[in-house]
């Protein structure tokens, strides 16, 4: 009875609750229940979709699994590019936890600036942030010997070229994601690259895979591509052209050296050149392959075409004799000229002494298009069908376009513009007795099938005329190999600067074949500017074709058709 009474004398139960209080506290309950029932239901049934993608997106990460790229060989399985293990150094900046000393070695490691290393770092919004790509796998294990937490490091691969700057501009090289730049990496990097594989993986905070979540791809390792490229060759052509660029202190130069049975190519050198390990600093002089990009009006070695296509015509014999006095020649208001008079030449002696009177006076014979025809066929003015980045077609203008002193001097290598390697495929056509090989980068071991150009007896009786102009007498005896018969043509041309021509600047060259009797190969020499007295292309030019045809043949396994030394004699300076 107490109790009760206490009971009803508390104020609190003694006031009346309103009836519709309660209600709304209950429907308030239930109204928060059905919206939690419902906002549970659409995370777990309706936008599960984009819940578990805001999930992997925090979590889940795919992890390339790299593929390993193509090897690129020479001709005899030697490696131009190998790709090797390296390890690349990332790091998380907010989670690094290092002092100033700590940091101090690990800059070194990574051979750079601590001031850069600290800027990279010091960002601590970014969640990821490379510090060096590619390092060599002992660097690295000692970068991570450092055991600076939020330090990591990741397997890649680093590309290799142990042939060096000898076969840069053949092979070129990769950028840092291992993508083709340069070179038959650029050319063929779809074929080298392969694909990458993948992992789909959980990871926490501090980046350490948990566990996967789906089975991975492989990855599919890159396509070997065996170059026609002999290293042996491209090596020794590219030091003697080395040389011959220093010793003429010239600008530039390029060797092209051609197998003419297969039309495999066995050496394309340059130099200036670049090493593709390191290419700090790099100018386009550098990384231009002169031998397919550059093109220059090829001068006197366009000569023997003009013998070749009055022989196909019957205007001329090799003994046909030609006067080439007083050695100059009007035409159109304009004089052609011979270096000193040469007189009464034969067709043959006109190659051999490379008259310009003489090579005019079989031109004229003849229509513009009968020569537009046959400079065509040989490649001139079309682009080589070779998959390489940046080879050009050179210019060969329309027939109808020219006038009298312009058919003139296209006979001589005037006005028509080509490429070194354009140059020696057309010079295929003599050593292939009328037939222009195709050409190709890539090794093969079947015969070139070749296009009739010239009759078989024509292209021999030209090949006989580079014979004598290779020989004494001739304008470049300093070409003759030592137990090899060589035949070819020089040539000098004024380098074109704007409208006209620079004084005192010339291109020397020099385009033959080796064994005359059977040849084998073509060799085609450039040295662009050579400026310390000489820069006739038998003097400049002539020495390094001896040389790489000598070692080229004995590669080859060409056994020598000479017995005894050639002899050198003072050349016959060449018109131009």
């Amino acid at each position: 009875m107490t109790r009760s009474v206490l009971y009803t004398s508390s104020p609190l139960l003694a006031s009346k609750t309103p009836v519709w209080r309660s209600k709304f506290i209950v429907a308030g309950i239930a109204i928060a229940f059905i919206g939690l029932s419902g906002r549970a239901a659409w995370v777990q049934v309706f936008g599960n979709a984009f819940f578990q993608r805001q999930g992997e997106v925090r979590f889940a990460r795919t992890v390339e699994l790299p593929a390993n790229r193509g090897r690129i060989l020479d001709r005899n399985g030697l490696l131009l590019a190998t790709s090797v293990p390296a390890q690349s150094i990332w790091a998380i900046p907010e989670d690094i936890d290092a002092d100033r000393g700590q940091l101090s070695r690990l800059a070194k490691l990574l051979e750079m600036p601590l001031a850069d290393l600290e800027k990279k770092i010091g960002n601590e919004e970014k969640t990821f942030v490379w510090l060096k790509r590619q390092l060599d796998e002992p660097v690295a294990a000692q970068v991570m010997a450092l055991g600076i937490k939020g330090i990591y490091q990741r397997k890649e691969y680093k590309r290799q070229y142990p042939e060096g700057e000898a076969a840069a501009h053949v092979v070129g090289f990769t950028n840092v994601e291992d993508q083709g730049q340069e070179g038959i990496e650029l050319a063929f990097n779809k074929d080298l690259a392969g694909r990458a594989g993948s992992r789909r993986v959980i990871k926490d905070r501090l980046g350490r895979i948990i566990e996967d979540v789906r089975e991975q791809v492989p990855p599919v390792d890159g396509r070997d591509l065996q170059l026609s490229i002999d290293s042996k060759v491209q090596f020794f052509a590219y030091q003697k052209l080395r040389d011959a660029v220093a010793q003429h202190k010239a600008k530039a130069g390029s060797v092209v050296v051609l197998d003419v049975q297969s039309g495999e190519v066995l050496a394309l050198a340059n130099y200036p050149s670049y090493s593709p390990d390191k290419r700090v600093n790099l100018t386009g002089a550098q990384l231009r392959n002169r031998a397919l990009t550059d093109t220059f009006e090829p001068g006197s070695t366009m000569k023997p075409f003009i013998a070749a296509l009055a022989l196909q015509r019957g205007l001329v014999r090799s003994d046909t004799q030609i006067q080439t006095a007083p050695g100059r020649l009007s035409i159109g208001g304009s004089t052609i000229n011979d270096t000193h008079p040469l007189g009464v030449l034969t067709v043959a002696e006109v190659i051999q002494k490379s008259s310009n009177v003489g090579t005019v006076k079989m031109a004229m014979q003849m229509h513009p298009r009968e020569m537009w025809e046959l400079y065509s066929q040989v490649g001139f003015g079309q682009r080589p069908q070779l998959p390489f980045p940046g080879i050009v077609s050179g210019r060969l203008r329309a027939y109808k376009t020219w006038r009298p002193i312009e058919q003139a001097t296209m006979s001589y290598g005037y006005g028509l513009s080509a490429s070194l390697f354009q140059l020696a495929r057309a010079y295929s056509v003599f050593a292939r007795d009328g037939e222009l090989i195709p050409v190709t980068l890539f090794k093969t071991e079947q015969p070139a099938a070749g296009m009739r150009v010239l009759d078989p007896r024509h292209a021999a009786a030209v090949r006989q005329m580079l014979h004598m102009a290779a020989g004494p007498g001739g304008t470049a005896p300093q070409a003759q190999a030592m137990g090899y018969s060589v035949g070819g043509k020089t040539g000098t041309a004024r380098k074109q600067e704007g409208k006209g021509y620079a004084v005192g600047k010339y291109r020397g060259f020099f385009v033959g074949l080796a064994p005359v009797d059977k040849p084998r190969i073509v060799v085609a020499v450039m040295i662009d500017e050579p400026s310390a007295g000489a820069y006739y292309g038998g003097t400049v030019a002539g020495p390094v074709f001896s040389a790489t045809v000598q070692q080229t043949l004995r590669m080859l396994g060409v056994q020598p058709d000479m017995s005894v030394k050639p002899q050198v004699v003072v050349a016959v300076e060449e018109s131009f």
